[in-house]
Formats: structure tokens, sequence, C-alpha cells
């Protein structure tokens, strides 16, 4: 624990000399490109929906306070799971090490529920999309939603079985339209922007209500942590001891890309649409492109919007489904360890993928509210896992020392307890 804390010490010292030494490469823009597509998934086209019904004055709050909480809280997760000791170990293994076998089970237990919703949601969100496209801008019959969606899943996760470098080639094949389209779709939309939403200034109390009680979507949106672990495990294999560095620097380009085009995506979209109309997209469980693709004359908008949510969601889809079967690998692991019986590779990445599809293949039949997903299973354990524990983490293991006693610490607890207080609230009321 010594040898890792003199380690870190060594990395935070020597910012300098470890920039010269790593300049930016094209596999950290691959890790870029990746994390981004983690990130704009069903969250990004569900943002403008619910950060747009507050009002246009509280979203320039959101934009203020995103990119910071955005970055600092990731950057957390990867120093967490760069200080192991252990060469390769991933994000189930470092809390093992750092916080015992008990702690260890109950946090990956915790990992694999922030994430596995959030798969669950895209099987939804991508069957929602590709349907009313079929029926809306084709002028088609609605398929067997339990066909359209067997399909679309078995699609998504033929590419996760082809192993992580087919994945990480989709990803990146998929972000760079993705990204130019989304710039586009910004820029198109500016002469429906209506300047009433300027007008309407909200008291003080509602305006710090709206950003409080949006503030669990705005973290799922731009939340990429599934992908975290085994990014810093790459990272580490590659940088040894500056791989926390390393990772600071890509994290950093990484939330100054999505903050520049999702946020300018979701003004964009806001302005666009009256308080009614989101308010219609919500109640009908679309993402805001496929609605706008329902109500905008344009033939653009009615072809390429269903076309970036499509897009979208699978590249997010499989940043989330890395980590929740890694989640849900280490959890099986530990308890067939802990009983004494041998583990299977074999068999247990066939169970595992036998238990995603079925799962998430019925959930996207079943069809419930996506936002009511977001705000009642991932939004909680996403903020315990990504905001609250890297930071208990910096406070109590010797090998993350080399952290403590800064403001940002500060920053990420309380970002993520108004986020864990907001979801309370809103299931309260």
């Amino acid at each position: 624990m010594q040898k890792d804390a003199i380690c870190t010490q060594e990395v935070v010292q020597n910012d300098t000399a470890t920039t010269k030494s790593m300049p930016w490469t094209r596999q950290d823009t691959t890790w870029m490109l990746s994390l981004f597509g983690t990130a704009v998934g069903a969250g990004i086209l569900f943002l403008p929906i619910n950060a747009g019904m507050g009002g246009f004055w509280p979203l320039m709050m959101m934009v203020a306070i995103i990119g910071p909480m955005t970055y600092l809280a990731h950057r957390g997760l990867s120093r967490f799971v760069c200080s192991s000791s252990k060469p390769g170990s991933d994000i189930t293994h470092v809390v093992e090490e750092h916080f015992g076998v008990g702690a260890g089970k109950a946090i990956t237990l915790l990992y694999f529920f922030a994430i596995y919703p959030i798969v669950l949601i895209y099987g939804v969100g991508i069957t929602n999309t590709v349907d009313s496209f079929i029926v809306n801008q084709l002028g088609m019959a609605s398929p067997p939603r339990f066909i359209l969606s067997g399909v679309l899943i078995l699609g998504m996760m033929s590419v996760m079985v082809a192993g992580e470098k087919m994945m990480l080639k989709v990803t990146q094949l998929l972000v760079y339209p993705l990204v130019a389209i989304l710039a586009f779709m910004s820029i198109y939309l500016i002469p429906d922007w209506k300047a009433d939403a300027l007008q309407v200034v909200p008291s003080t109390v509602d305006f710090l209500g709206t950003v409080w009680l949006t503030i669990p979507v705005l973290i799922f949106a731009f939340n990429h942590s599934p992908a975290i672990s085994q990014f810093s495990v790459s990272l580490k294999r590659e940088h040894g001891v500056n791989a926390a560095r390393k990772a600071d620097v890509i994290l950093r380009n990484t939330t100054f890309m999505l903050v520049g085009f999702v946020m300018m995506f979701v003004i964009s979209c806001v302005l666009a649409l009256s308080p009614a109309q989101l308010a219609e997209a919500k109640s009908m469980n679309l993402p805001i492109l496929s609605y706008l693709a329902n109500v905008h004359e344009s033939g653009f908008v009615s072809y390429f919007g269903p076309f970036i949510a499509f897009v979208a969601i699978i590249s997010s889809f499989f940043g989330h489904y890395m980590g929740a079967t890694e989640g849900m690998k280490g959890l099986i692991t530990k308890q067939l360890r802990s009983s004494g019986k041998e583990v299977s590779d074999s068999k247990l990445n066939k169970f595992i993928l036998g238990f995603m599809f079925f799962t998430i293949w019925g959930v996207a039949i079943i069809n419930p509210s996506i936002l009511g997903m977001i705000e009642a299973l991932g939004g909680p354990i996403i903020a315990a896992i990504l905001y609250l524990m890297p930071m208990y983490a910096i406070h109590k293991v010797p090998a993350l020392a080399a952290y403590r006693g800064r403001f940002s610490n500060i920053f990420v607890v309380v970002a993520g307890l108004l986020a864990m207080t907001a979801i309370l609230f809103g299931l309260m009321s």
C-alpha cells in the first residue's frame, strides 16, 4: 500500500515530465471517441425533454455545471481503478483489493445494478426508435414488437460477442457521422428557434429547484462510467504508474467534446420546441429526435433524426453492455470462489450472454417509461458509484492519499448528494 501511495505521489508531482513523455496518440483518439459514444445514448436523446421542460435559463445553469461534474467524477473513478497494485485488475477486483471481500461484493453488486438498468433502457429505446421510423417515415404498419425488438437486440449483441476490438472499431465508425450530423442538426434547427423561452425568467426558488431535480438526468446523460474500468486497465497496461495522468488528459478532452456537441444540440432542440411539445414527447416515450421527425416538415429531420437516435443508442449500448457483463461476471466469480467452486469462463460467458439477451428482450417488449427507469433505477446507484465511492476511496485508501484535501473532491461529493436527494424527492412526490 505504501509503495502504491509513493507511486501515485510521483505521478501527481511529475505532471510536466509525464505529459511530455506521453504525446497524444491515435489510440487516445479511439478511446476518446469510445467514451463519447458510451455517453451519447438514450440519456442524451431524452435530456432535452426533461431539461427543456424547466425553461431556458435553468438550462444555462446546467451547461455551466455539467462539465466540471462529468470530468471530475469520471477522473476520480479512473484514478480509483488505476490505484490497484495488481496488473490487469478491473473495478470488480480493485474494490475487493481496497475494501475487502465483503465490501468488494457489495460494491460490485451496486456497480452491476448501476449499469444493467441502462442496458435495459437501450433495448426499449432502440425498439421505439425503429418502430416510430417504420410507421411515421416509411408509412408501413408497425411490426410485431417481440420480433422487432429481438432482431435489434440480437444485432447489437452480436458486435459485442465478436470481441472488444470489433466493438471499438464499430464505435469509432459510428461516432464520426454521429458527431457531424448532431452538429449539423443543431445548426439546422436555428431558424425554428422561438424567443418566447428567453423571456420567461423563473423565480430563484423555481430556478434552483429545476436545476436540482434535473441533475440525475444530467448525470445519466453524460455518464460514461461503464467504459472507465476497461479504459483504465488498458492505460495501466500501456503506461504503468503514469496511467492516471494519461487518463486525466483523455477524460478532459472527452468532456469538452461531450459538453460542446451535446449541450449545443440540447439548447437547439429546446428553443425549437414548445414546453407542450416536450411534454407530449415525454408522454409518447420517444427520443427527442424521433419526436422532431414526426412533427417537423423537413425531410432532412424526418429521416436523419431517427438515424441519429439509432446510431447514438447503438454506440452507447456497447460501452454499457461491456460494463454490465464485467460487473455480473465479477459478481458470480466472487460468489463461486467464496463457495469453493471452480469457475468455468466458457459456461459463465454463455450464461451471461443468455441472461442479457432474454432480459433486455423482455423489457423491450413490455416497454416501460424510459425516463421513469432512468430516474428510479439508474440515477441513485450511478451517483453512488461514480460520485461518492471514488471520493470515499481517496479519503481511505493509502494508494490515493496524494489526491486528498482538494476542493474538487468536495464539489464531486456535493454533486452526488444533490443527485441522490433529487431522486428521492422525485420518487416521494
